[in-house]
């Protein structure tokens, strides 16, 4: 770990989660100096573990793919929706839409993920700090000068940067400071998650699958990730007004919520539970504003959607692809403006509009199952978007054909996915 630490940096890089890990390694990749401060110390718990494909062409550039396929991160293959009849629509198996090594990704405990990143960004030239706070981002006028930080020790001391990198993740340091995040008018969700030890687990290329299972009188929905060390995440995802409305404690509500969903409870009923009980509540939202002169935002700290696709770790590697690609650029012809900070975000909240689309069809009853049948000739795009594709405007296709289905009344039979 280091542990020296200079007052001058070509570029600074609030927190060490992803989103900051991916473009604090791809800036000292260019040869730039690059300071990190995350104020926990890894390994430290988080939630998101499930990777989707189109992860693999960031981590491909971070090199760092042999460190997954090294790992004991299990593989995923698929994603599978049941009803909340218990019905299970056809698998989507992503090798079948796209013959690749990048259709094969995996399941994740964040705590080992995040501080592969993190290693892997010093392996790259990072002058990483754990256990660091940063108190303030630095101002001239209206231009980020550098930041204000609190070390182990308690020593406070000023670290100043041609630009400030916000990957502060949910705790969103510069979009609180100057009121820029905007809560999502309609995903108003919240979640609630434990962890099993020896849960049922499905055999095969399916044994990494993501299950999304909707609960009796669709309130909401159940993740089901298997990871590694016979350990599966279980969590719920409801309305928050529903979910945590004078219900009592957590682990009441989530047990009535296991009870709404019998393939859950079957599903953990052989196993134990090892963990205590997470909640997190009303947490989608975006900012208004990607970037100043002299600061930019990355991941969380821009924007988060919802769990629902698992799209979270890919929007802040991909942002951080994204933002990390600006800086340098900006950096070699000497401007660090709002407009060249801030070139990424069009184009990638374009792609989060595509997702969130998604999600809304499918809180609003969108059946995978009768969508494929009625337009089987869009099951491509359709998995372009559970890939993560979401970048490119041929997925837009599918937009009509929902309209259609919606209008028609397709939906109000359907209910979540079936």
């Amino acid at each position: 770990m280091s542990t020296a630490t200079t007052n001058h940096a070509d570029v600074v890089v609030i927190g060490g989660g992803p989103g900051g890990a991916t473009t604090s390694t791809l800036i000292a990749q260019q040869g730039y100096k690059v300071q990190l401060f995350e104020r926990e110390k890894f390994p430290r718990f988080h939630i998101g573990e499930s990777l989707i494909p189109e992860t693999y062409w960031v981590l491909e550039r971070l090199n760092m793919l042999e460190k997954m396929k090294a790992s004991a991160f299990v593989k995923k293959y698929s994603v599978q929706f049941v009803g909340s009849s218990g019905k299970l629509s056809e698998p989507f198996y992503f090798m079948e839409h796209k013959p690749h090594e990048c259709s094969q990704t995996w399941q994740v405990l964040r705590s080992e993920f995040d501080k592969l990143m993190l290693d892997n960004a010093r392996e790259h030239g990072v002058d990483a700090h754990e256990g660091v706070r940063v108190l303030d981002v630095l101002f001239s006028g209206q231009r980020a000068t550098g930041v204000r930080i609190r070390e182990e020790d308690g020593t406070e001391r000023e670290i100043h940067a041609q630009v400030v990198v916000d990957a502060s993740g949910q705790s969103t340091m510069i979009a609180n400071r100057f009121k820029l995040r905007v809560a999502d008018p309609e995903l108003k969700k919240g979640a609630l998650w434990t962890y099993y030890e020896g849960a049922y687990r499905d055999q095969g290329r399916d044994e990494g699958a993501t299950l999304v299972l909707q609960t009796a009188g669709k309130k909401g929905w159940f993740w089901y990730i298997p990871l590694h060390n016979n350990i599966v995440s279980v969590g719920v995802v409801a309305a928050f007004d529903y979910l945590f409305n004078d219900r009592g404690d957590h682990e009441t509500i989530y047990n009535e919520e296991l009870d709404r969903c019998p393939a859950v409870k079957e599903r953990v009923s052989i196993g134990k539970r090892v963990a205590g009980f997470y909640a997190t509540k009303d947490y989608s939202y975006r900012s208004n504003q990607p970037a100043g002169d002299g600061w930019v935002l990355v991941g969380d700290a821009f924007g988060f959607l919802d769990p629902l696709y698992s799209s979270g770790v890919l929007l802040a590697l991909k942002s951080g692809q994204l933002v990390a690609d600006t800086i340098v650029e900006g950096l070699a012809k000497g401007d660090t403006s709002a407009d060249q900070l801030g070139k990424w975000a069009p184009d990638f909240s374009k792609g989060m509009d595509r997702m969130r689309r998604l999600v809304c069809e499918y809180y609003n009853g969108f059946s995978f199952g009768r969508f494929v049948k009625r337009y089987p000739q869009h099951k491509g795009h359709l998995t372009d978007l559970l890939i993560g594709d979401l970048f490119e405007d041929k997925v837009d296709e599918v937009v009509g054909p929902m309209d259609s289905m919606k209008q028609s009344g397709a939906y109000i039979y359907g209910g979540m996915p079936e």
